[in-house]
């Protein structure tokens, strides 16, 4: 096996693009190194980004927030002004694994493993972010939900890797929220997960939204029959009833051991309104 751990993203691109065999990314390693050990992967190469500046920075511009792809969970809860901007997201990024995961674990990893029950995704897609994709041909952005295309297949072609994760500006009276179901209190799979992201105008009508759910397709989904339940409504009882009934007709997930069909599709249901109360709330709704 070849390491190789480059300073600028021309190289780290250069080297994935010319690798022959298996070739895989270590941002934070605690998906990657855990495959490894167990065999489930032998890589040929592997380019560690860790040592790329731009990729452990987090930037705020009048745009959004920039978070590189080695930047850290534990390094964005320390982010005020990120934590302020997007709570939901923050939070979101915050579940994955312990607290010794955390100070190693990526977003932008935890996006490219592809897991339909990715804590930081449903977060990531209700907040409209987009990936900063960099290969041999350039450079291109994907939207968050369009990166993972099967479980723990993604879009990504050879010699490519995402250089970024990019936030929206935060639009004024605007709020998200981020909640999962999992059998225990932590350090689990989530079963099913929501996030929400809506903005209200200054009577508390709900002017634009996003709603996302994990663990119920082979993908994280972003329903937009779930959203248009609540545009134009103050989050009245209806229209979480709305939301509730698009957010359950757009599961399509399995059965296993930890969940049944029924059980998660009434469950989607369940926190897509919960997360929607929250994000209401953030906004400055009453």
């Amino acid at each position: 096996m070849q390491y190789e751990a480059p300073e600028t993203t021309k190289a780290a691109v250069g080297l994935l693009a010319k690798a022959k065999g298996s070739a895989y990314v270590l941002a934070g390693g605690s998906d990657l190194l855990v495959r490894m050990k167990g065999g489930f992967v032998e890589p040929d190469l592997v380019v560690d980004i860790k040592r790329i500046k731009p990729m452990r920075e987090i930037k705020k511009s009048a745009t959004g927030f920039v978070i590189g792809a080695a930047v850290s969970c534990a390094e964005m809860n320390e982010n005020k002004a990120l934590v302020k901007a997007w709570p939901g997201v923050v939070e979101a990024a915050g579940l994955i694994g312990s607290k010794q995961v955390q100070s190693r674990c990526t977003v932008a990893g935890n996006l490219c493993n592809s897991s339909p029950a990715a804590d930081s995704v449903p977060a990531l897609v209700a907040a409209g972010a987009k990936a900063v994709i960099q290969g041999p041909k350039g450079k291109r952005m994907l939207p968050v939900e369009q990166v993972p295309v099967s479980p723990g297949r993604n879009a990504l072609k050879k010699g490519e890797l995402i250089e970024s994760i990019v936030l929206p500006a935060r639009k004024p009276r605007s709020g998200d929220a981020y909640l999962r179901f999992i059998p225990r209190t932590e350090m689990d799979i989530a079963v099913v997960s929501a996030g929400v992201n809506l903005t209200i105008d200054a009577k508390g009508v709900v002017t634009a939204a996003r709603v996302s759910l994990g663990a119920v397709a082979p993908t994280v989904l972003l329903v937009t029959a779930a959203a248009k339940a609540i545009i134009g409504t103050k989050l009245d009882e209806a229209a979480l009833e709305k939301l509730g009934q698009a957010a359950s007709a757009a599961c399509s997930p399995i059965d296993d051991k930890r969940g049944t069909v029924e059980f998660r599709t009434k469950v989607a249901a369940v926190l897509a309104k919960r997360a929607a109360k929250i994000a209401y709330s953030r906004a400055g709704g009453k």
